[in-house]
């Protein structure tokens, strides 16, 4: 089994929690899975990296072509990135193949997003503090047809991997 499960949505809308309970559920089955978190490759690989629209281009083409490579392993892929636009998530998909690749969009309120912010990086993008924050003062383009999308608002962080795990399955992918 090889998959790219694309996990996009705002900061804060649980990207990083769900990707968390779908690799240990996928574990958990025998599932060789792993987590590729936005932050933690912003940090490292794309350290050099900033947030005009070029940069968060480059830094979803790299992690794209890393999600690629442990896809083809045997991975099971669960990359967790704001990933604001669509045609950014497309390239990836072309990368790594449509049938291989779920895109999953965590639609949440922002001012859900922004009640769950630990980092209060959502009050120092409306103060002023933070430029090109996404949904703030850069867009966010959801997908016009995502493979799963999952109400975090509404629905458990279980509930919603359970969505994800049942729409891996229905394509042969776990």
């Amino acid at each position: 089994m090889n998959a790219l499960v694309w996990l996009t949505g705002l900061s804060g809308s649980g990207k990083s929690t769900i990707a968390r309970s779908l690799e240990s559920r996928l574990h958990a089955e025998q599932k060789l899975a792993y987590v590729l978190d936005g932050d933690a490759v912003r940090r490292g690989l794309n350290s050099d990296l900033g947030f005009s629209d070029a940069d968060r281009a480059e830094n979803i083409r790299r992690a794209g072509h890393v999600a690629a490579m442990l896809a083809d392993a045997g991975v099971i892929v669960i990359a967790a990135f704001i990933s604001p636009f669509r045609r950014d998530r497309d390239r990836v998909r072309e990368l790594v193949g449509d049938e291989r690749f779920l895109e999953v969009f965590l639609d949440a309120p922002i001012d859900v997003c922004e009640q769950r912010d630990p980092k209060g990086l959502y009050a120092k993008a409306r103060a002023g503090e933070i430029a090109s924050f996404t949904g703030i003062s850069d867009p966010y383009e959801p997908p016009d047809a995502p493979a799963v999308e999952v109400r975090t608002d509404r629905e458990s962080h279980d509930e919603s991997a359970q969505k994800i795990i049942a729409a891996l399955a229905a394509r042969g992918l776990a």
